[in-house]
């Protein structure tokens, strides 16, 4: 099983790395999050021995259950689920140095009140619903902007760049235009230079897409089926967390 784990590891950097070179950008600005949804503790600890350092939950209590297995091994650990107000307490409480998926105001404001009532800040990526789907969360694209502006306003939140889920499809000329959104936001966001915000990560693209948001200019790719091995239910059924 390891043996597996860590060819597909190799495969998916090796994807990666030609991808970067083929759109002449460095290998190196882009990481690899390791999406562990579902992923028992020590088979993330095998990708973290090979030299990992980043994943990302899409649960709450998954961080919960997995926090003991890996805290003696140094990884950096996102949240990139749909975070829910009453959880808040609970994030805070395991070593999560990101949220991806902050994306309405009320989880913005109580996140940061929670932060400054225990004088902690967090770092964030506004989750942006760039493919127009009743079934994904994130903000609006037209009101991403004006979302950037309010969650700049609060102290303790650090905004880092932008997330995406993106259309579920095999067919690039379709997952194109939504990677190309969010870096346009991203420009945008730049563009109003506002102080305290960053607009350096985009995360964006999993197994099945990430050349096409490597070209589009990724910082973060999400990967868990490819490197892990197929789930229960397809992908669009882990992300759809209205279901």
């Amino acid at each position: 099983m390891e043996a597996i784990l860590l060819h597909n590891l190799e495969t998916i950097l090796n994807r990666i790395t030609k991808a970067a070179i083929k759109c002449n950008r460095n290998p190196d600005e882009i990481r690899l999050l390791l999406a562990t949804k579902t992923v028992p503790a020590d088979r993330i600890r095998m990708a973290l021995k090979a030299g990992q350092t980043l994943i990302g939950e899409n649960k709450v209590q998954e961080i919960k259950d997995k926090y003991a297995g890996l805290k003696d091994i140094p990884h950096e650990n996102h949240f990139i689920g749909h975070l829910q107000t009453n959880k808040i307490k609970d994030i805070l409480k395991y070593s999560i140095s990101c949220i991806q998926s902050l994306d309405r105001l009320d989880l913005a404001l109580k996140l940061n009140e929670r932060l400054l009532r225990e004088n902690k800040t967090m770092e964030v990526l506004i989750q942006v619903n760039t493919s127009g789907e009743a079934s994904k969360f994130g903000i609006a694209p037209d009101d991403a902007i004006p979302f950037i502006k309010e969650v700049a306003q609060l102290s303790a939140l650090r905004i880092k760049g932008l997330m995406t889920i993106g259309l579920f499809s095999a067919e690039t000329e379709k997952v194109c235009p939504c990677f190309r959104l969010l870096k346009q936001i991203q420009e945008e966001a730049r563009a109003l230079e506002l102080p305290g915000v960053e607009m350096n990560e985009l995360s964006m693209g999993m197994s099945g897409d990430l050349e096409t948001a490597i070209e589009e200019g990724a910082t973060i790719v999400r990967v868990g089926t490819a490197i892990f091995g197929q789930r229960i239910y397809p992908d669009s059924y882990y992300w759809n967390e209205r279901s």
